[in-house]
């Protein structure tokens, strides 16, 4: 194997300002002591929760996690490209893919800083894509025909002649607005639950039993996108898993000799590269080489022949035709238009987004080697998010934030789970959501590249789901019974739901959107009928899995009932100088009550 070496330049400073994980030594630093806090978790974490990477490293690691995102965050506009009527509008889709990025950005320093204060990205949601989709295939916005425009500029003719592209524009800013008040209304619903703590309420009933599935058919349930992006060109979807694979699994344990300069000596020490960027290296390697087979004409170019969207040429004119800078402001499209039927309809995405989140706060927490989140701060992370899809509905971003569990699983693959991490993604969301060719050039970047990754990504997130199931009696009919139905089903009504169109007539158009949606919603299923039958099929606490996971917080009470991690920062001083915030649901005095001791406190968080 070559050996790589790394130029290092390493700051001058005290002894104890040295930087431990750039040290010979590495493997003695504190990420040691940080894997001893974190437990027998089962997490072999290069950085938890609270540590501070290297602002190079932060960089990144920070710039990894945008490349994760971006084929699910890039994906909501141009999944909405088509309905909003800018199909062929480049220069349209350049302006929301950076305003998607802009907001997503600026939510998920939100989230990491005052939310769950997880390392979690927020992003385009999938869960708001079905009913924007239903609330623009109503009649009055359907696209109009391409000839329209043109019959409108020759009526006018006597007047200016900026009116068509004015007219243009207007056709599917008026759309984006009706979208954009649905939003902003519906989201209002998960500020309440948040905030009230009504969310924190029903936690007490969900077990196990309820999360899994939850959380096991996010990953499940994406098996269609990831199939047709893979299916585009197998060989490099194959070679892109095998890159990640051979980069996070096989290579994990081979540290890199590299060279740093310190004290005016050169040192030379093991890095875990390949760990740490098993997935910034893999997707440029699969990228290069369909550049490569481009280049060559190996990659067919005519568009109905099997391999073509492995080219990366396909994309070129969006790369052309995106401006250089585009600052995004609340407003830019117009005024928010509100309707009730629109909002009705994106209430049940606003419903099945809160669900995907709660299950992903504790998949964030399980793989950054944080405690499991208690109550207030997963009321305040559902608060959080209601807040961030309110300022992507200012903003226009034709949907709203979630957090996005493809990077929650790259926190198991890269074992890095720093806070400080996601929030240096966050910035570099902003930063580079203004510069818009920079967006447009990942736009080049071949589908089966993307597929490949998914295939990864997904997998590992419907493994994490079943990884709850450690702590259930799988011996029982009744467990199995309730696993069963509750996955199967969330495969099954979604995928009936989507082959017969039109099935539900109520009568009322508000009404029958809502079920559709409901209903074409994997994760809401799944959850739901986990928890109903969970807590109303007769069980024991050992049965169902909350005894044995009791008895394991107990066993990690020393390590594990720190949640500071969990603190809103700089308020900690005042929240405790004030009883009556002692009854707010969203505030960490909320669950440190002087009734309980810190091992109840764990005890009830662990208890979902």
């Amino acid at each position: 194997m070559n050996v790589l070496f790394f130029l290092v330049l390493l700051p001058k400073g005290n002894d104890g300002d040295e930087q431990p994980q750039l040290t010979v030594n590495i493997g003695e630093s504190h990420t040691e002591e940080s894997l001893e806090e974190t437990g027998d978790k089962g997490v072999d974490l290069v950085y938890s929760l609270n540590d501070r990477p290297p602002w190079y490293l932060c960089i990144l690691l920070g710039f990894q996690h945008y490349i994760l995102a971006f084929g699910g965050i890039i994906a909501v506009p141009l999944i909405l490209a088509e309905p909003l009527c800018i199909k062929d509008n480049n220069v349209a889709k350049s302006q929301l893919i950076s305003t998607i990025f802009f907001v997503s950005g600026m939510c998920t320093l939100l989230q990491t800083a005052v939310g769950t204060r997880l390392p979690i990205l927020q992003g385009g949601t999938f869960s708001f894509i079905t009913p924007t989709l239903a609330i623009l295939a109503l009649p009055k916005w359907q696209c109009p025909s391409p000839s329209a425009p043109v019959m409108m500029s020759v009526q006018m003719q006597n007047g200016s002649g900026t009116l068509q592209p004015e007219n243009s524009d207007e056709v599917w800013m008026s759309r984006i607005r009706e979208i954009q008040g649905a939003i902003l209304v519906s989201s209002l619903l998960q500020i309440v639950l948040g905030f009230s703590g009504l969310v924190g309420l029903v936690l007490r009933f969900i077990g196990p039993l309820a999360i899994a599935p939850t959380i096991n058919l996010i990953g499940l349930s994406l098996f269609i996108e990831a199939g047709k992006k893979s299916g585009g060109h197998w060989g490099i979807a194959a070679l892109t898993v095998c890159l990640i694979l051979l980069f996070s699994q096989y290579l994990s344990k081979v540290e890199v000799p590299m060279i740093a300069y310190k004290d005016k000596k050169w040192k030379v020490f093991q890095y875990p590269l390949f760990k740490l960027f098993s997935v910034s290296r893999s997707i440029p390697t699969g990228w290069l080489l369909c550049f490569l087979l481009t280049i060559f004409d190996v990659l067919p170019s005519k568009s109905d022949e099997y391999g073509f969207s492995a080219r990366t040429d396909i994309s070129l004119d969006a790369v052309t035709n995106s401006p250089w800078f585009h600052v995004p402001y609340p407003g830019q499209w117009g005024l928010p238009t509100v309707s009730l039927s629109s909002v009705l309809g994106m209430m049940a995405g606003v419903l099945a987004s809160t669900m995907e989140s709660i299950g992903d706060y504790y998949a964030c927490a399980r793989l950054s080697g944080a405690p499991p989140p208690p109550t207030h701060a997963i009321n305040r992370g559902i608060a959080v998010e209601g807040i961030g899809c309110i300022l992507a509905a200012l903003w226009g971003t034709g949907n709203g934030t979630t957090s996005y569990s493809q990077n929650i699983a790259a926190l198991g693959i890269t074992k890095v789970g720093s806070r400080l991490v996601l929030q240096t993604t966050g910035i570099l969301m902003i930063i580079l959501g203004i510069f818009g060719k920079f967006g447009a050039v990942f736009i080049t970047i071949p589908d089966p590249v993307i597929g490949g990754m998914f295939l990864v990504m997904f997998g590992m997130i419907a493994a994490v789901g079943i990884s709850n199931l450690q702590y259930v009696d799988l011996n029982s009919s009744r467990n199995l019974l309730i696993l069963g139905f509750s996955t199967f089903s969330g495969l099954v009504l979604p995928t009936w739901f989507h082959s017969n169109p039109g099935i539900i007539d109520t009568g009322v158009k508000e009404l029958d959107q809502v079920i559709v949606v409901l209903f074409t919603t994997h994760m809401f299923i799944g959850g739901f009928f986990g928890f109903i039958l969970d807590n109303t099929i007769p069980g024991t606490d050992k049965e169902r899995g909350i005894k044995s996971w009791q008895d394991k917080v107990q066993v990690e009470s020393k390590n594990m009932c720190d949640q500071s991690c969990y603190d809103i920062p700089f308020c900690s001083g005042v929240l405790k100088r004030f009883r009556c915030f002692q009854f707010l649901p969203f505030l960490p005095s909320y669950t440190a009550t002087q009734e309980e001791t810190p091992k109840s406190v764990c005890i009830k968080s662990a208890h979902f």
